[in-house]
């Protein structure tokens, strides 16, 4: 028996995702099985512990806390400290504080546990068939959350009283719902409803309409934990004919959710790593190798996006005989951000949606589904949204609190607080004035979630002048850093891996980027570290770009500046390029050295290559020549070889390349094996320029490096040398993280004019 004499008592915080996970009913059970006494709390930045006992007990107590806590919460830190005896009789878990600003790391929204599908598919119990139940393993998060600390009234929960059976379960300890704070029943908490022309319908009979409307080829409105989908039969090619013309998505890929893992594998190659990924908390949409094709649903793209269902509500459709595998794509029109709340939504969706199944809980936030693929490199995330945010990616020694807006192309911004990077959901393209409402909302939202005032703020943005992040930088009336695009996408891989004074070679290529001589980059390669800064020391030969940002939509368009000055070049409005008026329009605006712009872009460099093999139509969405171009390289047969791609000084020269690409295709050799033999001569060509830097690791980072076959090719070259992004994406979606990771470095913080 532990005596007065040998009881001590410890003061524990603990940091990391340890609210909303089940933690404080993990503490609770665990003091009670070691016979300790004291209290656990929920504060703004974690969990407090106050523990009495002897001395091997608060030792175990100790290490079960950092090796055994629930499997969705993830324990960053663990402070202990020696505290006075409170003379504590019993364990408690106490009323949340609110003292100081909030840094406890929010969860990201959870799927269904296996504990309550059972429960959900029960017909003994007594959340049969209900489409919010949860647990403490499980459920919404981040997407009911409208404050800190985690507590039902801080939730879009508050307005459901729980019945006397879910109180009882909720100050059970022994409960699997112990605290839980969305926890609810049919008896207490919402419903669902199934809007259908003048038809609605209520609670379980809905579900089934549901499943009878897509299984006929209805296109239906579905509300989930982020947002609404908009879902329909994935083999019904009507409908997704149907579905793209009135979401005006002419070509871009949808996303499909399979009913199960086994579904999933008749759709995709999915090896041990990719399954995992499929089936981890995050259920992202994971990008595989198809192995059906799905007529209209991924036009011209040997992957398939394959997502397994994550909510009550979606596991019952599949029950109730929905088709095995469904489009859920986001709801909205094309470059629209997601529909999440139910007036907006069926307003905006009118015309898109035979029906809506609606339900009663509101979202606090829009969350699209996040994408990501298991590679060369591991798992790279291409879209942050549900599952991975609001997590805290990085530990940046800033002593202030940092705001970093990103760009404007996929936007997802981040605030740091005490250190802590919180990397926001994906927003979209601020062009919008959707999207950029959407991004003015969750800036706001992260401020007021951390209760950081403007003035305290450093604010981070793209040195784009332009950019609509930039503008709206100079509104908020705090101290403003400008900071170039490709610095920011070789920072996020360093600020990842926590690597501050490590020397690298940075590759970073993309579309489009401010440059610091003010022309378009996106072909560069720096050398330094996030302490010492970065310097640009080789690049892509510039092009000349006629019309700006209207090449990125037109590769004949870009094609026209990157062919310019090659000599001996065939005619290309004669076949087999016919070409079309496009290029010779732009032609003109080269001759006339009007609306031309200086470029080092190894996107249009991509695009240009796309359009000699044969892509002169206009891309429907960003990046789709490029893609189109990776998808003829891996379906290349027979023995191809590199082109050349000399590195002239500090320059990588393509015009060799694109000469002999563009007289092979005048020779009918088969676009395939030119797009291939280019994507190996820029692989030979990174390789080469790396290789003048010696052996310090390189960083490959921006939207070309989401071109899984140049990933694997670089890295057939250069080993494992390469770091890359993983939690964020290398694409723009990135850029806030590197932003803020420059700034947190920068040995002073000086306005900008």
């Amino acid at each position: 028996m532990t005596t007065q004499t040998t009881r001590r008592a410890l003061h524990l915080a603990v940091g990391g995702i340890v609210q909303g996970v089940g933690f404080r009913p993990f503490v609770y059970r665990l003091a009670r099985e070691l016979v300790l006494a004291g209290w656990v709390l929920n504060t703004e930045r974690g969990v407090e512990i106050h523990v009495e006992g002897g001395g091997d007990a608060l030792d175990a107590f100790v290490r079960a806390l950092r090796n055994d806590a629930p499997a969705a919460a993830r324990v960053q830190t663990v402070e202990v400290r020696p505290a006075p005896l409170e003379g504590c009789s019993n364990f408690a878990i106490l009323q949340s504080t609110s003292a100081s600003r909030p840094t406890a790391r929010i969860s990201p929204d959870l799927p269904v546990c296996a504990a309550c599908l059972r429960e959900l598919l029960d017909p003994t119990d007594r959340r049969f068939r209900y489409p919010y139940i949860n647990c403490t393993d499980c459920g919404p998060r981040y997407s009911i959350v409208r404050g800190l600390p985690y507590d039902r009234p801080l939730t879009t929960m508050q307005g459901w009283a729980m019945c006397e059976a879910c109180r009882s379960e909720y100050e059970d300890p022994g409960d699997r719902r112990f605290h839980a704070q969305p926890v609810a029943c049919p008896a207490c908490g919402p419903q669902f409803l199934l809007v259908c022309g003048d038809e609605n319908i209520r609670g379980d009979p809905a579900l089934a309409k549901t499943a009878a409307l897509l299984r006929d080829g209805a296109i239906v409105a579905l509300k989930g934990i982020g947002g609404y989908h908009l879902a329909c039969d994935a083999r019904n090619m009507r409908a997704i004919a149907a579905l793209r013309e009135r979401k005006y998505r002419k070509e871009r890929p949808f996303a499909v959710m399979a009913r199960d893992v086994a579904a999933a594998r008749r759709l995709v190659e999915l090896d041990a790593a990719a399954t995992q990924l499929l089936e981890s908390t995050m259920r992202p949409i994971v990008l595989a190798a198809a192995c059906e094709t799905l007529e209209g649903v991924a036009p011209d793209n040997r992957e398939l996006g394959v997502m397994l269902p994550y909510t009550p509500l979606q596991h019952l459709l599949f029950a109730d005989g929905a088709p095995s595998v469904l489009v859920m794509t986001s709801a909205n029109r094309s470059s629209e951000p997601i529909a999440y709340e139910d007036a907006d939504a069926r307003e905006r969706l009118a015309g898109i949606a035979d029906a809506f199944l609606v339900g009663e809980r509101p979202i606090a936030r829009r969350i699209d589904d996040s994408i990501a693929r298991s590679g060369a490199f591991g798992v790279s995330v291409l879209r942050r949204a549900r599952g991975c945010a609001p997590l805290a990616l990085a530990i940046l020694p800033a002593s202030r609190p940092i705001l970093a807006l990103g760009a404007d192309l996929k936007n997802a911004p981040t605030l740091v607080v005490d250190g802590q990077a919180f990397v926001a959901q994906h927003i979209g393209d601020l062009e919008q004035y959707a999207a950029f409402e959407s991004f003015r909302s969750a800036v706001a939202d992260l401020c007021a979630m951390y209760d950081v005032r403007a003035e305290d703020l450093v604010v981070a943005h793209d040195a784009h002048p332009d950019y609509a992040s930039s503008a709206y930088a100079q509104t908020l009336g705090a101290e403003r850093i400008a900071v170039q695009h490709h610095r920011a996408h070789i920072a996020s891989v360093l600020a990842e891996r926590g690597s501050f004074s490590d020397e690298v070679v940075g590759v970073a290529f993309d579309g489009v980027g401010f440059g610091d001589d003010g022309t378009i980059w996106g072909g560069e390669i720096f050398t330094g570290s996030l302490e010492r800064g970065f310097v640009r020391r080789m690049h892509l030969r510039t092009a000349a770009l006629p019309g700006g940002d209207g090449a990125a939509r037109f590769p004949v368009q870009a094609a026209a500046g990157y062919l310019a000055g090659i000599d001996g070049l065939p005619a290309f409005s004669e076949p087999p390029f016919d070409f079309p008026n496009r290029f010779a329009q732009a032609r003109e605006l080269l001759r006339a050295r009007m609306r031309v712009f200086t470029t080092s872009s190894v996107g249009r460099l991509f695009d240009t290559v796309a359009a000699l093999c044969g892509f002169t139509r206009e891309a429907t969405f960003e990046g789709q020549a490029a893609m189109w171009l990776q998808h003829q390289a891996e379906t290349a047969s027979g023995e191809v070889t590199a082109y050349p791609f000399p590195l002239d000084g500090a320059e990588l020269d393509f015009r060799p390349a694109l000469a002999a690409a563009a007289h092979d295709r005048a020779a009918k050799r088969d676009p395939r094996e030119i797009a291939l033999g280019f994507h190996l001569a820029l692989a030979d060509a990174i390789a080469s320029a790396c290789a003048v830097f010696a052996s310090v690791p390189v960083v490959l980072s921006g939207g070309v490096f989401q071109n899984r076959l140049l990933l694997q090719l670089v890295r057939e070259r250069l080993g494992e040398r390469i770091w890359t992004n993983a939690l964020v994406p290398a694409n723009d979606g990135g850029i806030s993280l590197g932003q803020a990771a420059i700034v947190s470095l920068s040995s002073t913080f000086s306005r900008t004019a």
